[in-house]
């Protein structure tokens, strides 16, 4: 207990500071973590990485069909969200009517679209070049409608340890409007917003390979999307593709991934054109404010 509240005090005190600095972690002979800003013998630099690592690259492939004619490039979207794209072709050869700029689309969940047809100028040669496919979640087109988000947990009151731009790790252009609240293991989380599942972890236990540790991604009707992180294994109820309202039961919070201690790592984001990044957005009531049992919407115990 006291090593838990010790990291949160940590991350509380680093958020409040206005300029960047080291983490270290140390052990001592007891086991003890320590989490500090001070250098000192066995100590180990304490390594940040980016919380938001989602690979997508099996659901959104550039694929080839071979015919008489030539060729044609084909883009297919099996996430159950928008993702905008960028075909460029590289160190072009015996193309006829050669592409020299890019090709972006917006291609709709679920779907597949023809981007281009190649075909040689010499047909008694083969064609060269080297496809490179840029994409990013959400349709850069669509604009924020609020800014304001119900609390998305159940019970507290809990208290906020890290805010936007805060130094320890909420300086990425994913990250950099993220809220962390810190809030005991096992606390419902739910949906601050209506939207579609597009993503989801539920099986990490401890930090893990995913900085994000056990997650859920929601695509809401504006575009934008609410990232729920650090959740408890085994406790995320909802499934990719299922549409959500507010104050659904999504998971439980836990201490997973790049995690210091037990919270709720909340963050809106959205499509800025082939770049996911985080927005500002507030809560329309204080973290620290009376429980929250009001949000309205479904809620069931897992």
């Amino acid at each position: 207990m006291y090593k838990k509240f010790l990291i949160i005090s940590l991350i509380a005190l680093f958020a409040g500071q206005s300029y960047a600095f080291t983490v270290y972690k140390y052990t001592d002979e007891n086991g003890v973590v320590t989490y500090t800003d001070k250098a000192k013998a066995g100590a180990q630099v304490f390594v940040f990485s980016d919380r938001m690592v989602e690979r997508i690259d099996n659901e959104v492939k550039l694929e080839t069909r071979k015919h008489a004619a030539g060729e044609t490039l084909l883009v297919r979207n099996d996430l159950y969200a928008p993702v905008e794209v960028e075909l460029t072709l590289e160190q072009q050869s015996n193309l006829a009517g050669e592409s020299k700029k890019p090709i972006r689309w917006v291609l709709p969940p679920r779907s597949k679209i023809r981007l281009l047809t190649l075909a040689p100028k010499d047909a008694s040669k083969p064609m060269q070049y080297k496809p490179k496919l840029r994409y990013a979640l959400g349709d850069p087109r669509l604009l924020p409608t609020t800014s304001e988000y119900p609390l998305p947990w159940r019970g507290g009151p809990f208290r906020l340890t890290q805010g936007a731009n805060g130094k320890y790790s909420h300086f990425t252009p994913k990250g950099r409007y993220a809220l962390d609240i810190a809030m005991p293991e096992g606390t419902p989380i739910v949906a601050a917003r209506s939207g579609v599942i597009v993503k989801t972890e539920n099986q990490q236990s401890g930090r893990g390979e995913n900085p994000a540790g056990n997650f859920v991604r929601i695509l809401h009707d504006d575009g934008t999307m609410g990232v729920y992180l650090h959740l408890q294994k085994g406790s995320v109820g909802v499934k990719e593709g299922q549409r959500v309202e507010v104050g659904s039961y999504l998971a439980r919070s836990g201490n997973t991934g790049n995690s210091t201690g037990p919270h709720l790592h909340f963050v809106v984001q959205r499509n800025v054109g082939l770049a996911v990044e985080s927005i500002p957005f507030n809560f329309n009531q204080p973290v620290d404010s009376l429980p929250n049992f009001a949000v309205g919407g479904e809620y069931a115990r897992v």
